[in-house]
């Protein structure tokens, strides 16, 4: 009976996966900025959505080729107000998005329960021009690959390769958690066994299924 590969490495996404749902973010932003929120709806469909372009606003500012502020003055000339007489203000408009993804607790536990039982953990993240918490994530992955500082996005295969690379990694002996489908698809092609991020809860039941009993199995 051919037994499935062993799983050595779990590879994050960070926004929605390691924070609390982007939706839950944007439902915080758009009410505080007075924002129609199916302004911002129809945007992303446009500019990320499976029938985006290549090279739309989103992906530029995600491989680092378009600056944040530059990005915010394009992003409030396409959303809605509320009100007839609202007004959008650009500057600072992602960086007030960004101050409503607070982090979520428990997925950060299930990564430190990983890294306890000897599992290697990454971070695999498109960046919205956004700085991380670099000193809140110290010590839970050995090593993260950020869209913008690679000049490269997910769902592009070389990302992943990237960093397969980076860590002499096996597809097949990594997974790889993400909450957009089409990541998830990207990752999975590659050979990479993956899990569709709902919440912590699920996502520690899916790896457990791949990886067994976190709590009884050390693999130091």
């Amino acid at each position: 009976m051919r037994r499935e590969p062993t799983v050595d490495a779990v590879v994050f996404d960070y926004g929605g996966v390691l924070t609390v749902p982007g939706r839950q973010a944007v439902e915080s932003w758009t009410r505080a900025e007075g924002i129609r929120p199916e302004s911002f709806s129809a945007l992303l469909r446009e500019w990320v959505g499976s029938e985006a372009a290549a090279d739309t606003p989103l992906h530029r500012l995600e491989t680092g080729l378009l600056p944040v502020e530059e990005f915010n003055h394009l992003l409030a000339a396409r959303l809605h107000p509320n009100h007839e007489e609202g007004r959008i203000e650009p500057a600072g408009l992602l960086q007030r998005l960004f101050s409503f993804m607070h982090q979520d607790e428990e997925t950060l536990r299930l990564v430190t329960k990983l890294r306890g039982a000897g599992l290697r953990t990454a971070l695999l993240s498109n960046s919205w021009g956004n700085t991380y918490p670099w000193e809140q994530l110290e010590g839970l992955f050995e090593h993260a690959v950020v869209s913008g500082s690679v000049g490269l996005r997910k769902p592009d295969p070389e990302i992943y390769r990237l960093l397969l690379d980076r860590m002499d990694l096996l597809p097949e002996n990594t997974a790889f958690v993400d909450d957009v489908r089409a990541n998830v698809t990207a990752a999975r092609r590659l050979g990479m066994r993956t899990v569709l991020h709902r919440d912590a809860a699920r996502t520690e039941q899916e790896l457990r299924e791949l990886l067994g009993d976190l709590d009884k199995h050390d693999r130091r």
